[in-house]
């Protein structure tokens, strides 16, 4: 069996076309859904790029596999579903944004700083111990930018690496020397500063100088359907890892998508204007700074309606070009004759507020939208099904091992999905662990912070280590979590419950980690 992973950045859940929640087309996506399997309760072991991407490679919780935070390497001699796969005689190929590695930017440069001063024991760990004190990323912006870097012949498992570096319209990577090939220049001609037009309202808000042809996201697609190509060619069993930057911010689709949509025709989501009265204190002063965006352009805020529906405008446009090209894919994989024997995964790393309590984008943010991705399984005759079980991105190394029927990889955490397909759910988990470290923190949150969340059918519970800050949603009564009963005395009881399955939780994934081999 091939496979086909595809990866979206910051994609939350339903702002795809099939959710019904937001005025997008993505028929494409929308096909693999019908013909799939679609997971619609996947959360993610961590709600940020690098460790979550990480664990989508693993099969682990980050507090086990060590990539706790944005601008750790992963180790490079960790075992991945993609090398397990490698082993046993596939072809192994990635396209697009892997961020394994730092890309080296400005956030991720302070955040090692951080992580070496406020957690010496990681940063020992995860980068002095595998790399030496000369780490230097493969992935970094600046290093692909001056010069094509050449990737190693096994890099986590693939034989060979089509990187893309950055967000938006102006990435790096091997793009860059692709680009220039066909006489566009990314680094000089792509970003806010060489765009179209501009939103006054946010730096993050363009339409992008860069044509269709020539974009970050054509480049992934074009380099995926010659892999396919080749690899129908050498009738060779295949992984391919196609990874889209987009829809993460800077919102800049080209001019054929930035103006699909209409910002005034734009809804705002119910929750838009949550007033936070039971919020914690750094919440309610994001919520204060309305109109603001954070001097860190990753970090968590709250705009205006009008900074809202521009953002979400732009932002769809980006994921119809992302669907136009899953379309591209799929379409190759058919007249290739792979159909039957390729499967596909669509997912994404980590969701977005986007607007939901009236906040954009992340970080110590444990939100639905925030830790709720797409799943969906499609082709190679997996069939079809909803699942309304709770999954997590630790769930897709395996389940693609078990798919592809290769020997399962050692110390594993997730489980098999194989199961629930074959449509049996029999002693299924209850509860999911969300983990987030970070190493700095914001004026009334000092840093190293480190949050953690179970979610149930009936609860979503976070804790905050060190402090006596912490959310409790009672998600029977109240869905959309307008009310954190943390404080309740009326909710004692849900609140015990809510301890005790955190503290089972945490038990079962630190025990995991320890173990060498994790049956599937």
């Amino acid at each position: 069996m091939n496979i086909v992973v595809i990866i979206a950045d910051q994609l939350r859940v339903d702002h795809l076309g099939f959710a019904g929640k937001v005025p997008v087309r993505t028929p494409h996506i929308d096909s693999l859904v019908a013909n799939g399997h679609v997971f619609d309760r996947t959360f993610v072991a961590n709600p940020v790029c690098m460790p979550n991407r990480a664990t989508i490679m693993t099969g682990q919780w980050p507090s086990a596999h060590g990539l706790r935070t944005n601008g750790l390497p992963l180790n490079p001699a960790c075992d991945t579903f993609v090398r397990a796969l490698r082993r046993e005689g596939w072809r192994t190929s990635a396209v697009g944004k892997l961020h394994l590695q730092p890309m080296g930017y400005g956030f991720e440069e302070y955040q090692l700083d951080q992580i070496k001063a406020a957690m010496p024991d990681l940063w020992e760990a995860s980068v002095k111990g595998p790399f030496g004190e000369s780490f230097t990323s493969l992935e970094d912006f600046d290093r692909h930018a001056n010069g094509d870097v050449e990737m190693p012949p096994d890099y986590y498992g693939f034989d060979d690496v089509a990187l893309v570096s950055g967000h938006g319209d102006r990435a790096s990577g091997n793009y860059v020397a692709w680009a220039r090939e066909r006489g566009f220049d990314p680094i000089n001609q792509a970003g806010r500063k060489n765009a179209k037009s501009k939103y006054s309202g946010w730096s993050h808000i363009y339409e992008s100088a860069v044509p269709v042809d020539l974009h970050p996201t054509t480049f992934i697609t074009d380099m995926a359907l010659a892999r396919l190509d080749e690899f129908a060619a050498n009738e060779d069993d295949f992984v391919l890892f196609v990874s889209y930057p987009d829809p993460h911010h800077p919102f800049a689709p080209p001019s054929e998508y930035f103006h699909r949509h209409d910002p005034a025709d734009m809804p705002l989501p119910e929750s838009f204007q949550d007033d936070h009265a039971n919020s914690p204190q750094y919440v309610r002063d994001i919520i204060a700074k309305r109109g603001v965006p954070d001097i860190d352009l990753m970090m968590l805020w709250a705009p205006t309606e009008d900074q809202f529906r521009h953002a979400l405008a732009a932002e769809l446009g980006s994921i119809e070009f992302i669907d136009d090209s899953v379309g591209r894919i799929v379409e190759s994989i058919a007249s290739l004759g792979l159909t039957e024997d390729t499967v596909i995964l669509f997912t994404s790393d980590h969701g977005d507020v986007f607007g939901d309590h009236g906040l954009l984008l992340k970080h110590f943010c444990h939100y639905d939208a925030a830790v709720r991705v797409p799943l969906i399984i499609s082709g190679g005759g997996v069939g079809a099904g909803k699942h309304h079980e709770l999954v997590s991105s630790t769930d897709i190394a395996p389940t693609l091992l078990d798919i592809a029927g290769a020997a399962p990889m050692a110390g594993v955490q997730g489980s098999s999905l194989v199961p629930l397909m074959n449509g049996d759910s029999n002693g299924w988990r209850r509860a999911i662990l969300v983990e987030e470290d970070q190493p700095f923190g914001l004026p009334t949150l000092p840093g190293p912070v480190r949050l953690r969340t179970v979610i149930t059918d009936a609860l979503r519970y976070t804790r905050i280590a060190g402090t006596p800050i912490s959310e409790l949603y009672d998600l029977r009564a109240d869905p959309v979590e307008m009310r954190n009963r943390a404080e309740d005395p009326a909710a004692a009881p849900l609140r015990e419950t809510a301890n005790a399955v955190m503290v089972d939780e945490l038990m079962r994934v630190v025990d995991d980690s320890k173990v060498p081999f994790h049956a599937a």
